[in-house]
């Protein structure tokens, strides 16, 4: 335990730099903590690349000068060894501050925003040798006024931290053992869960067993939070399965990195989910028999050792363009009419 709560450790600087946004300061924290051919695999649009100044580039230059007074918060931090035996530390919180220019046209408010994000690092002695991350761009949309897709079935808000308040560790000298207790019960609900509906109706997950009544689901902007069974069910599953039956089914192509400390379990993939829309109900999307992947990557908290909280962030954008669908360039349709973007490109003048 003591080893991966140093590789937790070795990511603090980076924390510590985000939270007080200085662009020297992370960028000489990003090269210090990146191995020179680090992988990073951001949301869309945002991309894939290799290093620290390309990861600050691609992500963190333009997000600084829309937003000059950001600032990360974490919520949840930890970190753990995969069923393969490399070792992970999975961050969960959000970005914040004023923002006071566009940001991939996405049109400011002027106002205090926050952005979700998922960001998992891949640690390798001491160093970090990949990065798998979602940022809740969906949501900054939502917050400008410039969501040019259907609305969330479930409610979209500011999602909360753990309610016990304990997300950022440490998790007690037990977190191995715990750990891998709460990763044994988030793997028997995961595998209960894909039975549904090719082996039965829902009562074939068995989710009373696994979750608890009084369960959170906290989905991304496009999606939602949802409370309860009930809940989860009504605003995310059944319009999940209906559209795509066969999710769990198809494997080919499927990275899963699934770890736990303490009562907190994590999973990260690139994809890490492969199915086929082959019937109507799920985002406003038609039923094309295509099949896509999903990066869904989430954190789960146990409590008396049943899924009390869910944060579920799914590269939403990806899914759409996957389709075709470039939800920025309809967004930048919407920008048209508002004062201060050209009204030929939708962009700021």
């Amino acid at each position: 335990m003591k080893a991966d709560r140093q590789n937790a450790g070795d990511l603090a600087a980076l924390r510590r730099a985000q939270h007080d946004f200085d662009p020297t300061v992370v960028q000489t924290a990003l090269s210090v903590l990146l191995t020179e051919d680090a992988v990073f695999r951001l949301a869309h649009p945002l991309g894939e690349g290799l290093g620290a100044d390309a990861l600050y580039d691609r992500a963190y230059r333009a997000l600084f000068a829309a937003w000059p007074d950001l600032e990360r918060r974490d919520t949840i931090v930890i970190a753990g060894q995969d069923a393969d035996g490399a070792d992970w530390v999975g961050c969960c919180g959000y970005y914040t501050g004023t923002f006071a220019r566009p940001w991939l046209d996405i049109p400011p408010t002027g106002h205090q925003v926050a952005m979700r994000f998922h960001e998992f690092y891949r640690v390798e002695r001491g160093k970090v040798a990949e990065i798998q991350a979602i940022w809740d761009i969906p949501e900054v949309m939502m917050q400008a006024g410039a969501w040019p897709m259907g609305p969330s079935l479930g409610r979209d808000w500011q999602v909360p931290g753990p309610a016990t308040q304990d997300g950022l560790g440490p998790h007690g000298r037990d977190a191995v053992d715990r750990g891998r207790a709460a990763c044994r019960h988030v793997t028997g609900m995961l595998e209960h869960m894909v039975r549904h509906p090719s082996q039965g109706g829902p009562e074939v997950m068995e989710m009373d067993r696994f979750w608890h009544p009084r369960m959170n689901w906290y989905g991304p902007a496009g999606i939602g939070t949802a409370r309860g069974i009930a809940g989860f069910r009504n605003w995310h599953q059944i319009p999940f399965l209906n559209a795509m039956p066969d999710r769990g089914q198809l494997q080919d192509g499927i990275d899963v990195h699934l770890f736990g400390e303490g009562d907190y379990v994590g999973v990260t993939g690139w994809p890490n989910m492969r199915q086929t829309l082959s019937h109507p109900g799920w985002l406003g999307l038609p039923p094309t028999g295509q099949q896509i992947t999903l990066r869904s990557l989430d954190f789960w908290r146990l409590e008396n050792g049943l899924i009390r909280e869910n944060w579920v962030l799914v590269d939403l954008l990806d899914v759409y363009a996957q389709f075709g669908v470039d939800v920025l360039g309809r967004m930048r349709e919407f920008n048209k009419a508002r004062a201060g973007f050209d009204p030929e490109t939708g962009r700021a003048q």
